[in-house]
């Protein structure tokens, strides 16, 4: 049986049926789980998505995790075979859903401004608050989750541009200052980045909030302006095209009104991922950015992506992931943006993922249950 909603449709299967499954080897997944399970028993629950899975629907597969030391790919996937089961998950009749990936950069900062470091990455301003549904003004959208509250009104906060027109001048929000404005803009896509001091210190920032406003991407605005070719659009001939023309760069960069906050984080593993949303580290290759509105951090989702083969050394891409990030262009239940890791090379392979995939979410079976 199908379950079919506005959103989404489930279409249930199973695991023999799932191309790809048998040749995955999804072991390094459970610490994720761990820690996942640590995050929700010991600080709060995840936000159920609309797709109604719960954190108690995940607790059950996140506690049986919690001592399973697979000793092959094989035991791996029994445990998932033996605690899940798999539904095709996609928007009304298309099938396929869209994968693009993301990953944490490494930009030379210094702490103090000067003519060669002129460009800040800012902390949370003390105006910025959240936004609910109690308090959302009506004249700013649902999507709105952060605003201004200034002399007891909130409206809606200074965009990209207006921020980088000063509004923030002489704060003291500043963390570092990079040298590139361009450099800080992909890290506000990518919502993290390690940063590398001139003594050779690596520190790390990551999302603490944005501004509110909707994500516009530049990519499709020098599309339709005949600029770059849609065929073959990447983040690095977006780059390549900023870089090319300087004086137009503020108003390309404005269009995504957007704007990125961070904090910093320790970098006590420099193997580790970034802590992202769902406030575990990021595990390369193996976690995925969702729509949290739709789904629920903590979820496995199996995805196949058949033209997908620069990841994977010419095979196409076919991997158990765990939802643990989310962004604000990653809207849909079949949507996803993976993240490939930290510094250069894994940038070189996040910037070209733009491929069609399909997209199964493993259900716990007792929740399973209630979609058919």
């Amino acid at each position: 049986m199908s379950v079919r909603s506005d959103e989404f449709l489930l279409e249930p299967t199973t695991f023999d049926e799932l191309k790809g499954w048998g040749d995955d080897d999804p072991s390094g997944l459970f610490d994720a789980m761990r820690a996942c399970h640590r995050h929700v028993t010991e600080a709060k629950p995840y936000r159920t998505g609309s797709l109604g899975l719960t954190t108690t629907d995940l607790l059950p597969l996140l506690e049986a995790a919690q001592d399973v030391m697979p000793e092959s790919a094989a035991d791996a996937r029994a445990f998932f075979e033996a605690h899940c089961r798999p539904f095709l998950i996609r928007r009304s009749e298309d099938r396929q859903g869209f994968v693009t990936a993301f990953f944490e950069p490494e930009i030379d900062v210094s702490e103090t401004a000067d003519s060669v470091y002129r460009y800040p990455f800012y902390r949370r301003p003390d105006d910025l608050i959240d936004l609910d549904d109690t308090n959302r003004p009506a004249n700013l959208d649902p999507s709105y989750m952060f605003a201004r509250l200034r002399d007891g009104i909130i409206d809606a906060y200074p965009d990209r541009g207006e921020i980088s027109a000063g509004y923030l001048d002489g704060k003291g929000l500043e963390i570092a200052w990079a040298k590139s404005k361009v450099d800080v803009f992909f890290v506000h896509v990518q919502g993290a980045a390690r940063l590398r001091y001139p003594d050779g210190r690596l520190g790390r920032i990551t999302y603490a909030a944005k501004a509110g406003h909707p994500f516009s991407a530049v990519g499709r605005l020098l599309i339709d302006r005949g600029e770059l070719d849609r065929a073959t659009i990447s983040m690095q001939t977006i780059r390549d095209w900023l870089y090319a023309h300087p004086d137009e760069v503020d108003a390309v960069l404005a269009h995504n009104r957007s704007y990125i906050f961070f904090r910093e984080a320790d970098v006590a593993d420099p193997q580790a991922g970034p802590i992202a949303a769902a406030k575990v580290p990021l595990v390369a290759g193996r976690s995925l950015a969702v729509d949290r509105l739709i789904h629920t951090f903590g979820s496995p989702f199996f995805i196949r992506a058949e033209e997908l083969t620069h990841l994977d050394g010419g095979k196409p891409f076919q991997r158990l992931m765990l939802a643990l990030d989310t962004g604000s262009a990653i809207v849909g239940p079949a949507r996803g943006d993976i993240f490939t890791g930290s510094g250069y090379d894994a940038g070189e392979l996040a910037g070209t993922v733009r491929h069609d995939a399909d997209f199964h979410i493993l259900l716990p079976k007792a929740a399973a249950a209630r979609f058919g």
